[in-house]
């Protein structure tokens, strides 16, 4: 969201340490993380609209002399180290896909989706750290890429009976490793406590997440075999007293109705009984189980609210499980840096590169991009009252409020004094067409994007008046 300098000191900072062999490759490639903050989009003709640069961008993508990893690790390192000032951070670990164009089939991208339509694209895990307090987007500390084949496996025996390490859980376990690893490398006195869906209920995920030594809280999905009389996990929530409510405030949404949700709460020290699948072995992995659910009346056709999650955190009380489900709460944001990434503000499903390597150097790019714009809808959010100097320089501040004022209600009174960033953030989405609550709630990356596009032309252009030579083409 800043001018200039202070989007190429972003960029340095996030990639300026990557080991690319070439002190002009790590200059390159600092220079198109800038362009893409001012102007992010999927399509590199319209970040780089400078002919040089445009080409530049295209051989950095396409060079064989620039590795993946290498741009993955300036990154994923620079995340940890911001993670450094924290005691804890909350480690979001969720999966998505990639869908990308390739009408004609000549590309090297895999298949994705129930193959049942012909879908392309890349699968991708993402751990995300966030503020254990606020949830506030930190980095991402891992981002692990594959592609499937283009055409649907058969279901075999043989394949039924592979190791992890032959399945996609491998690639779980890898994200999870790796982010570990990078807060052990730069942040060693920060502890990871990972959040993850439903998909880390598999025994070699919950294995793997207690071999890191880190904190962690996985929504369960099964009906697991506990070493206790009653035989079963829920069997033994069930007889468990309740041990506190809360009230939860529920949005409207898809098959689901706005309400106040009276949560109750139970919680057991259960020893769960796994099999490792590589081994056939019995295992026992102690964890807490906490449920919350939903007892209100619930409205008609729809379920109770319910979350079942095991964690190895600590729970001796009620105010201990609230915790737990709380940090839980957060998961959500990476679902949001998710659509960011992929459909909204930075859109790298519009990519056009042709081949997987390049797409991939383009998409981590991207994704730092778009968890800094998360990072500036979370600040607008939560900290509505601070000082829109903490993300915009005094000449983008000048700028839109002379914007704001040419643009203004009847009755809207625009004071000449710094706004805050709650309301600069809404000034910049009107810029790119929010209108209030008929939009359907606060600005979101699409509209920021193109009102940040709007006010950087008027930067340039009150620099050009003023004789100010531009920092960068």
């Amino acid at each position: 969201m800043k001018t200039i300098s202070a989007a190429q000191s972003w960029a340095d900072a996030t990639f300026g340490k990557a080991k690319l062999g070439d002190r002009r490759r790590v200059a390159r490639l600092v220079a198109m993380a800038t362009q893409a903050s001012l102007e992010p989009s999927g399509k590199v003709t319209e970040v780089f609209r400078n002919e040089a640069e445009r080409q530049g961008a295209y051989d950095f993508l396409e060079s064989g002399h620039v590795g993946i990893a290498a741009i993955l690790t300036a990154m994923t390192g620079r995340a940890a180290e911001e993670c450094a000032s924290e005691d804890r951070v909350l480690v979001l670990v969720d999966g998505s896909s990639v869908t990308l164009v390739d009408r004609a089939g000549t590309k090297d991208f895999g298949g994705i989706g129930d193959y049942t339509h012909g879908a392309r694209g890349i699968k991708v895990i993402s751990a995300l750290a966030v503020t254990e307090s606020g949830g506030m987007p930190i980095g991402l500390l891992s981002q692990v890429y594959w592609t499937r084949p283009t055409t649907k496996p058969r279901k075999t025996k043989k394949r039924r009976a592979r190791k992890v390490k032959d399945k996609e859980t491998q690639r779980w376990v890898e994200s999870i490793g790796a982010a570990a690893a990078e807060l052990g490398r730069c942040a060693a006195g920060t502890r990871a406590w990972f959040q993850i869906d439903r998909e880390g209920d598999s025994a070699p995920l919950l294995l793997a997440l207690a071999a890191t030594g880190q904190d962690f809280t996985v929504r369960g999905h099964w009906d697991r075999a506990i070493d206790d009389r009653l035989r079963t996990l829920r069997r033994k929530l069930a007889y468990s007293a309740f041990k506190g409510n809360y009230e939860l405030v529920v949005p409207s949404g898809p098959k689901r109705t706005a309400r106040t949700a009276s949560m109750v709460v139970r919680f057991e020290k259960v020893t769960l009984k796994l099999i490792d699948p590589d081994t056939k072995e019995s295992k026992s992995l102690t964890l807490t189980a906490v449920l919350a659910r939903e007892m209100s009346t619930v409205p008609k056709g729809e379920k109770r609210i319910e979350w079942l999650l095991l964690t190895n955190v600590e729970v001796e009380n009620f105010a201990d499980a609230l915790r737990v489900v709380a940090a839980y709460a957060k998961r959500w944001r990476i679902e949001e840096f998710h659509k960011t990434w992929k459909s909204g503000a930075c859109r790298v499903e519009e990519t056009q590169l042709r081949s997987t390597e390049a797409v991939l150097r383009w998409a981590t790019i991207l994704a730092a991009v778009a968890v800094r714009i998360e990072r500036l809808k979370f600040l607008a959010r939560t900290e509505p009252t601070r000082p829109a100097t903490v993300e915009l320089e005094p000449i983008e501040i000048e700028a839109l409020i002379l914007l704001k004022r040419a643009n203004k209600k009847k009755n809207e009174s625009i004071p000449a004094t710094t706004p805050s960033i709650a309301d600069a953030t809404r000034w910049i989405a009107e810029l790119g067409g929010y209108t209030g609550k008929s939009s359907g709630g606060p600005p979101g990356t699409i509209v920021l994007a193109r009102g940040l596009e709007r006010l950087r032309y008027a930067v340039q252009g009150f620099k050009l008046a003023r004789g100010i030579a531009p920092e960068l083409e």
